[in-house]
């Protein structure tokens, strides 16, 4: 675990919520609305509509000027209004959700297909590189504000509106599209992503685990004990979302028993600055960082009362990825460590305490060793899912380093969007998760 010092130093980068307690300082232009993007009218002569919602504050981001070049240049600034125009042409609610569904489906296959060389490449859909997850996330915005926007020209209630919205989220983002196969003959493997994040601070910002999760989807690896399949889906940077139960959904699936049930997963995210670390214990605490949204939440994590879970809750999970393989194989440019440090309240006390080596008995969870933020969060989900459907088999958090911009591009206000070393750092990092889980397939027992 790095110091205090350390972690303050990175806290612009990490997905972890550093140990001390900082706060993101926000912009008074930054706060400032976007003007609403007029995408759709109502026919003349039609009936009154429903109003439009207003767009959130991620939504509110997308008229700045690093997203438009992000879209322009990743050749997905078609997206959003492609989609409004389908949505213009819907009748009902049932066609306007077939659409949200289809055309999700088609943002997610086609930022796939592009990381992964299929499609137009640079110079004819862009020219940013094609390992880059950018374009997905703010394309995906597009289409949410185009729906909070539409008035369309029949009855629509607010439910109705907010159900459309998510089939975007759910099915742009991988989550109902996991196709594992089924038998004996390939290991079948579940990786996890996250949305770039800290945008306030800098809108540049890519997530090399949403960018592994699009570079990976599909593919099949070779490892020790033969194919391994991997599917992958990515996750928003939002506390409400996952006390909604959006992860334990997205994998209760695929870890439930029959011939298509994981044989390994894990959920990734960007974490310390030169280092990979395969986080040994999770906690059951959110400390409070603002998440993308701008909203903060201090509690214990709350697991949603419609998945199966484990009673009484436990303040701590722990993986069952092969970590002593991980950090003693040479898989890539980066060192992977077994990172076993937490913060607790011990038995009978009132005060933090950081524990390199674990917790302790009865103690309540601050921090796991991925933090108390989000990447925390998802990896105690993960696994208290996998122990309540006694799921048996390697699962946990594996955090990548920072991707960082080249040397000379580190401004947020003066710097450009991308350059040869944040693409190089992007492409090894991605190359280092596809050689991480070849080894952790190859070297996982059933515990």
């Amino acid at each position: 675990m790095p110091s205090s010092a350390h972690a303050r130093a990175v806290v612009s980068f990490r997905t972890m919520r550093p140990s001390q307690k900082a706060r993101i300082s926000l912009g008074a232009a930054l706060l400032a609305c976007a003007a609403p993007l007029t995408l759709l009218t109502t026919p003349a002569g039609a009936a009154p509509t429903p109003s439009a919602t207003p767009p959130t504050v991620e939504e509110q981001r997308l008229t700045g000027p690093v997203p438009q070049e992000i879209l322009r240049r990743g050749g997905f600034d078609d997206v959003a209004p492609a989609f409004g125009r389908a949505l213009a042409a819907a009748r009902t609610p049932e066609q306007a959700g077939g659409l949200a569904v289809r055309d999700g489906r088609a943002l997610w296959r086609r930022a796939v297909d592009r990381a992964q060389g299929r499609g137009p490449g640079p110079g004819r859909a862009g020219d940013l590189s094609r390992d880059d997850d950018r374009p997905l996330y703010w394309a995906r915005l597009g289409m949410t504000r185009a729906l909070r926007e539409w008035k369309p020209a029949f009855p629509l209630s607010g439910p109705q509106r907010a159900a459309l919205i998510a089939k975007v989220e759910r099915s742009s983002r991988g989550q109902d599209s996991i196709d594992l196969p089924a038998g004996d003959r390939v290991k079948r493997v579940l990786v996890t992503g996250f949305d770039p994040f800290q945008l306030d601070a800098d809108a540049r910002r890519s997530n090399p685990s949403g960018a592994a999760a699009l570079a990976l989807d599909g593919t099949t690896i070779d490892t020790p004990a033969g194919p391994a399949r991997i599917e992958t889906a990515v996750f928003p940077v939002r506390w409400a979302d996952f006390a909604d139960g959006t992860v334990e959904r997205t994998l209760l699936p695929h870890f439930t028993p029959g011939p298509r049930r994981v044989d390994l997963f894990t959920t990734i995210s960007q974490g310390r600055p030169g280092r990979f670390d395969v986080e040994r214990t999770n906690g059951a605490w959110r400390g409070g960082y603002p998440d993308n949204a701008r909203v903060s939440r201090t509690e214990t994590v709350p697991v949603p009362a419609d998945v199966p879970t484990v009673r009484p809750q436990p303040q701590w999970t722990t993986t069952t990825l092969p970590y002593a393989a991980l950090t003693a194989a040479g898989t890539g440019p980066y060192p992977v460590y077994d990172n076993t440090a937490v913060t607790e309240i011990p038995a009978g006390g009132t005060d933090p305490v950081e524990r390199p080596d674990g917790p302790t008995p009865g103690s309540t969870a601050r921090e796991g060793g991925g933090g108390d933020y989000l990447s925390n969060e998802i990896a105690y989900r993960a696994t208290l899912l996998r122990d309540a459907v006694r799921l048996r088999v390697p699962g946990g958090h594996l955090h990548t380093p920072v991707l960082e911009f080249g040397a000379g591009n580190t401004d947020p206000a003066t710097g450009r969007i991308t350059d040869p070393g944040f693409v190089r750092n992007r492409v090894a990092i991605t190359g280092q998760v596809r050689s991480v889980l070849a080894v952790a397939v190859g070297a996982a027992r059933r515990p």
